[in-house]
């Protein structure tokens, strides 16, 4: 089961990584929140198909702690997600992929904070190196910091936020349910946004959208992999792994994400860009290394 977790995920990140590119040319028609409104919607709609035959065979497994446990997580990725999304409007695809990978780095932090988890050494060079990669991605070559980047390293935080809750509730509760409360809460969410933002959502029904192939491929395939695949199969094989084992697969990322962006858009990153890619990379995959135990000394006796 290990193995098929890991493949799994992997396959997750990878489609992450791809629908970068995809999201960011569907924004030049819809707005952030009006996006994950419909995405995340026809991600519950997905989801719900295959499971409302048997509804009320499983309706006692639906009480209030399921529903607080989706709700929880559900926020964080609303969080996440918005502000991933809003971010893509200032920033380049490869920066998102690669700043979003940070979250990765801030899992063990996090633990630490929250769960009291100890830091080992591995975990704190990989935070410094993953930080002198942001510094020289976004100070060091022309497209300095702007509020893109920023936005997406708040999204960071929220996203290894989500990946602690759902680490959290993922062994005690049934998978699919849980899947399907996060998605209907970060839709929810998302249209509550698009009203407070005054975003006019009702634009996707438009002639303008309504004939725009790379808006509704956008949609179907993030709705259809990248959220209602991918966050089932997340809560679902967190139940038979680790959140390091699943953060050190989820550094593989901005990786897609940088190469996809190459190969859709002919995106090109400078000597600076690619150093700090190669900190943040290997920054979050000496984090995940295990720290080799010292060996007791013991003490002989004549």
């Amino acid at each position: 089961m290990n193995k098929t977790a890991d493949f799994s995920l992997l396959f997750v990140v990878f489609i992450w990584g791809v629908t970068f590119v995809m999201v960011q040319n569907a924004l030049s028609f819809l707005d952030p929140f009006t996006f994950n409104a419909v995405r995340f919607f026809m991600a519950f709609v997905f989801l719900l198909i295959p499971y409302i035959s048997t509804l009320h065979k499983k309706w006692k497994t639906w009480n209030k702690g399921l529903f607080m446990a989706g709700f929880h997580i559900g926020v964080w990725l609303f969080l996440g997600y918005g502000l991933q999304t809003i971010g893509l409007n200032y920033t380049t695809p490869a920066k998102t992929g690669f700043i979003t990978g940070l979250s990765v780095v801030m899992v063990p932090v996090f633990s630490l904070l929250l769960l009291k988890h100890r830091l080992s050494r591995n975990t704190i060079i990989g935070v410094a190196a993953a930080t002198i990669g942001l510094y020289l991605m976004t100070f060091a070559d022309r497209s300095n910091l702007n509020i893109g980047d920023l936005l997406v390293f708040l999204c960071a935080i929220s996203f290894a936020m989500q990946i602690i809750t759902t680490a959290r509730y993922a062994k005690t509760l049934p998978a699919l349910p849980l899947t399907l409360i996060q998605v209907s809460t970060v839709s929810l969410l998302s249209f509550v946004s698009a009203f407070i933002f005054k975003e006019n959502h009702s634009v996707i029904f438009s002639s303008e959208v309504m004939l725009q192939k790379d808006v509704w491929t956008a949609l179907l395939v993030t709705a259809a992999l990248a959220t209602a695949f991918a966050f089932f199969a997340q809560t679902f094989f967190q139940a038979y792994t680790t959140p390091t084992r699943v953060a050190l697969i989820f550094s593989m990322e901005p990786v897609f994400a940088a190469l996809s962006s190459y190969i859709l858009i002919g995106e090109k990153l400078t000597s600076a860009s690619i150093i700090g890619c190669a900190f943040i990379f290997l920054g979050m995959i000496f984090a995940e290394l295990p720290v080799k135990k010292k060996k007791p000394v013991t003490q002989e006796f004549s």
